[in-house]
């Protein structure tokens, strides 16, 4: 098999990246599968030539409301099987979960909630990570491969933001989401990006308020993890923090098939 290059990116409404040139960049990269999380649009608000990109194969999920949450998978290989949800949880109604099945492996293009808001977002947020796990382990279960990307909405470790003391008592940051975190990767779940890189300071979330990008204060929220299996398939993982449009920038990995 070829190599594989999959993107993800939270865009946070993919309408304004596409004005700021989403679409160029999109054709310079030209990766295998580009994930996007946070794409605030519907069906019927979606320009000419965003609907579908030419060259690949468009999946939208999308809540009922308007200008929030919401994922896309585009792909130049048609996957065998498309799905939206998680079994039969019912916890994602916020257009969250694109589940692409390949021969090869599963992908799981996730945007993972925000618990900041107030407790009953938190209590929803841990939720879902408990429904996202039973689900990922059901399907390791029968022998699939995962690839797992998107907004986790939690840095994991100290090294994953820039001021860790600062914000323990912030959601995307407290124990119980951080404990959460620890119990993924114990299921036999590899965080690509540090699997390569242990080093500080590599970002994927800034404040756009305070411009903490300029002086990159942020937190490492975005994510590609792998099952253990498929790790000598693994060749390179990366976070593309020139990449402008968005309080987020897109991560990537490069993985090689092998039989």
């Amino acid at each position: 098999m070829e190599q594989w290059e999959i993107l993800s990116w939270n865009v946070n409404g993919i309408r304004a990246t596409w004005n700021k040139g989403m679409l160029n960049w999109l054709s310079l990269e030209s990766p295998d599968i580009f994930c996007a999380q946070e794409t605030k649009v519907r069906p019927e608000q979606l320009p000419k030539g965003l609907a579908q990109p030419k060259g690949f194969y468009a999946y939208w999920n999308y809540p009922e409301a308007k200008g929030y949450s919401g994922t896309v998978v585009l792909a130049k290989q048609e996957p065998l099987d498309i799905r939206y949800d998680f079994n039969s949880s019912n916890i994602d109604m916020e257009g969250r979960v694109i589940v692409a099945e390949y021969p090869e492996f599963v992908l799981l293009n996730i945007y993972f909630p925000n618990g900041k808001k107030n407790e009953d977002r938190l209590q929803y947020k841990l939720n879902f990570y408990d429904a996202f796990l039973e689900f990922a382990d059901s399907l390791r279960a029968k022998g699939k491969k995962l690839i797992i990307c998107g907004d986790v909405n939690t840095a994991h470790k100290e090294i994953d933001l820039a001021r860790p003391k600062e914000n323990e008592d912030v959601s995307g940051f407290l124990p119980i989401e951080r404990e959460w975190m620890d119990k993924f990767v114990s299921h036999g779940y590899v965080d690509t990006f540090r699997y390569f890189n242990e080093d500080p300071h590599n970002y994927t979330w800034w404040d756009l308020k305070s411009r903490a990008r300029e002086r990159n204060v942020g937190w490492r929220l975005d994510y590609f993890f792998v099952t253990d299996d498929m790790l000598p398939w693994l060749r390179d993982a990366f976070i593309m923090s020139e990449v402008m449009g968005s309080d987020h920038c897109p991560v990537g990995i490069r993985i090689e098939p092998r039989d």
